[in-house]
């Protein structure tokens, strides 16, 4: 009996999962005048407590006042060529076409998500960017001139849940908030949550990362390798029954990464033939 073409997602944040430290540091804050970037953050994280703001709009909003104080140009192209000066973890720019093309072997359409609450405009920037889906990642309002003028998204820990609802049921517009709230039965929905992976690095994770693990899906939290102390600042993941496993931020060929990834396809390929079987 052959069993059907199915469905699978793998879904990444991007700051400190796909890519060492925030994108925001491969220029931005340099150019604005900050040579620590943990001065950026913590200003950005005193406004936020200071006005009972939420943080990823502090941050946004004090992208653009610093950028018009110091006449730094603000458009949707210097954050693209910003991005273009992402670094990226090991492994990661020919991970998506080696675990797709293994996914393929095994009857799985695979596809590629990006959850981030840093900035749509400077992935799309980066030497990934084609590999995905989507992308859903803040990002801000323009003028007629292209210049970035106000937050038109934020992420944040919570709403990037509504991420993955919108992949489980195949409505990825984001505008689109009527399909997405109607009843879909789990049977009819595009991607079920039993086929899907999350891959993120920090605390605005946590909940994706819960979410996906209790629907049946498959959750890894990932540090930064090399860097003292890293790995166990996540352990409480594990003990917290957050993630399925913790692995260092290595894409390559038989990592652990790639390795527990090509379990978890194989897992699905299989449980795809016993529901035929069961039909």
């Amino acid at each position: 009996m052959t069993a059907k073409k199915i469905k699978m997602a793998i879904c990444y944040d991007f700051d400190g999962t796909l890519a060492p430290g925030n994108m925001q540091e491969y220029g931005f804050t340099e150019k604005v005048g900050y040579a620590n970037p943990k001065d950026f953050w913590k200003k950005a994280a005193d406004i936020a407590k200071e006005q009972h703001a939420d943080g990823i709009l502090a941050y946004m909003q004090l992208m653009i006042e610093e950028s018009k104080s110091k006449h730094v140009p603000f458009t949707r192209e210097d954050f693209k060529k910003y991005g273009k000066g992402i670094k990226l973890f090991k492994g990661v720019e020919e991970w998506f076409d080696r675990i797709s093309a293994y996914a393929a072997d095994k009857d799985i359409e695979l596809k590629h998500f990006i959850i981030s609450s840093g900035l749509k405009e400077m992935i799309e920037g980066s030497s990934i960017a084609e590999k995905f889906e989507k992308i859903y990642a803040s990002c801000f309002m323009y003028d007629a001139d292209g210049a970035a003028q106000w937050p038109a998204v934020a992420l944040n820990y919570t709403t990037k849940t509504q991420f993955l609802y919108r992949i489980n049921k195949g409505v990825l517009d984001e505008t689109d908030n009527k399909t997405i709230n109607e009843y879909t039965p789990l049977e009819k929905r595009d991607i079920p949550f039993e086929n899907m992976v999350y891959i993120g690095d920090g605390e605005t994770d946590i909940p994706c990362m819960k979410m996906v693990k209790i629907s049946g899906g498959h959750s890894i939290a990932v540090y930064p390798p090399h860097v003292d102390g890293a790995k166990e600042k996540i352990k409480h993941l594990i003990t917290d029954d957050r993630v399925n496993i913790i692995a260092a931020a290595d894409y390559s060929e038989n990592a652990e990464i790639d390795l527990y990834l090509k379990a978890v396809i194989n897992k699905i390929a299989a449980d795809n033939v016993l529901k035929a079987f069961e039909r």
